[in-house]
């Protein structure tokens, strides 16, 4: 699967959750860290929580693609999971808000959300 395939998926699979303000921010050109943001919103911790283990579970069942990591899912104020070439950023979003994740990138290339259902995967 091509970063930007699993990308468009996660975005998918937290939209199936409900996550709100989905984005996907192509960071290719500005950072070495990761090629693809992907930041979603949820409008409570249990909706974060939900939206995370979507993209998760959806990923490990479908494409038996396991992340490096996963950060802040007890919590579910602000969950991190990251496949390498994809992090998923998903927020409560007060938190969102707060450390402006969007701000900061925000010279990356913005990959349009209505992809998602439009492409193949």
């Amino acid at each position: 699967m091509q970063s930007k395939d699993r990308a468009l998926k996660c975005a998918d699979l937290a939209l199936d959750k409900k996550a709100f303000n989905v984005r996907i921010l192509d960071v290719r050109k500005i950072s070495s860290l990761t090629d693809f943001l992907v930041l979603a919103s949820g409008s409570s911790d249990r909706q974060v929580k939900a939206a995370a283990e979507s993209v998760h579970l959806g990923l490990k069942k479908d494409y038996d693609t396991m992340p490096i990591g996963i950060e802040g899912i007890k919590e579910g104020r602000w969950v991190l999971i990251d496949y390498g070439d994809v992090m998923v950023h998903v927020f409560h979003e007060p938190v969102r808000l707060f450390y402006d994740l969007d701000g900061l990138w925000c010279d990356a290339e913005e990959i349009p959300v209505q992809d998602v259902t439009q492409e193949t995967i």
